[in-house]
């Protein structure tokens, strides 16, 4: 299948696994990109640069297919070593870099002088727009449904994805609720190139995360995430558990006077606790609601295959026939 974003990474399927915190490591990337999709290391889970450009090494040792780094701008008083970090990417001869957080306007100049293709993600079509005006060559649009941060607006895909193919000029991947060759073809009905999966690449034999991790999005439905750190304007969808319970009674009990010092202990440090050691209570951690349309833990390959063979059947026998009966009627 060739779209605007198999063409721009040089990849077979306009899939893309999105960069997160503690999974993308160079075995989740090289796996995905080695199935013909594209691949990506989160750079900030690396502790430095030089940790960043020996993982970059190691996927490349295990793939010999494009893949890219995921770069996320946050609000820091004691910021990453960002141009660190880009000097790496750029060393180490990765073509494309997804950026998120803050805008990436400042990074932009030295990555395109590099030749690296940048994937934006936004929640919003006006941040959408603004990546456009800045440089970005795609977007990744991520609607209410997914995992992480969804912004504060709360518009849910069936909407944000018309939108942004109503208003942008750079191809845009769909991010959030993507699962299948169902997402993937909704997806590009409404304008996409392509889909970004986050949590449906945790649930894979590949991925780097304790079993617990894996077999918590197998046994959750649609109803099982939550919306933590509304009351600081810092919105994320997680998995519901104990240490999120704790959390959201916090932010009921102290309303508008919360601050983030008072649920460090559920956000802060959370992630190897859950994603390393598989201590499922710990506290908040990033999952979509479509933990409720995953049922297995299949490999990259597997699950790749399976939603190209399901997309073009649903492109080709089902959507072909309502053609064909609409044309029958009207013979």
């Amino acid at each position: 299948m060739k779209t605007a974003i198999t063409e721009m990474f040089g990849i077979e399927h306009p899939i893309i696994q999105g960069g997160m915190h503690y999974v993308g490591f160079a075995e989740m990337a090289a796996a995905v990109s080695n199935a013909g999709g594209l691949g990506i290391i989160t750079a900030l889970t690396q502790k430095t640069p030089a940790d960043l450009a020996n993982e970059i090494a190691r996927c490349k040792d295990m793939t010999d297919k494009p893949f890219g780094v995921n770069l996320t701008f946050l609000p820091s008083v004691n910021p990453p070593d960002y141009p660190g970090y880009i000097k790496a990417i750029i060393e180490g001869g990765v073509k494309a870099v997804e950026t998120a957080g803050n805008n990436p306007a400042q990074v932009l100049p030295v990555l395109k002088d590099a030749g690296i293709k940048v994937i934006h993600k936004c929640t919003a079509v006006r941040h959408a727009l603004k990546a456009q005006s800045i440089g970005c060559d795609a977007v990744s649009v991520d609607g209410f449904e997914c995992g992480g941060h969804p912004g504060e607006d709360d518009v849910p895909n069936m909407i944000l994805l018309p939108r942004a193919a109503d208003e942008l000029e750079i191809p845009f991947v769909s991010s959030g609720g993507q699962a299948d060759g169902r997402s993937l073809v909704a997806s590009l009905a409404m304008g996409a190139s392509g889909m970004n999966m986050g949590t449906r690449f945790i649930a894979t034999k590949e991925a780097p995360v304790h079993e617990n991790v894996k077999q918590a999005i197998v046994a959750a439905s649609e109803l099982d995430t939550r919306l933590v750190m509304r009351p600081l304007r810092n919105t994320e969808r997680v998995l519901n558990n104990a240490g999120v319970e704790k959390l959201l009674e916090k932010e009921r009990r102290l309303g508008s006077d919360i601050k983030f010092e008072d649920i460090i202990e559920e956000v802060a440090g959370v992630y190897p606790k859950i994603m390393v050691d598989g201590e499922m209570d710990a506290g908040a951690w990033s999952c979509g609601m479509v933990a409720g349309l995953i049922y297995d833990i299949p490999s990259c390959q597997e699950l790749i295959d399976r939603i190209m063979a399901e997309a073009h059947e649903i492109i080709e026998t089902r959507l072909r026939g309502f053609l064909g009966t609409r044309e029958t009627a009207s013979a």
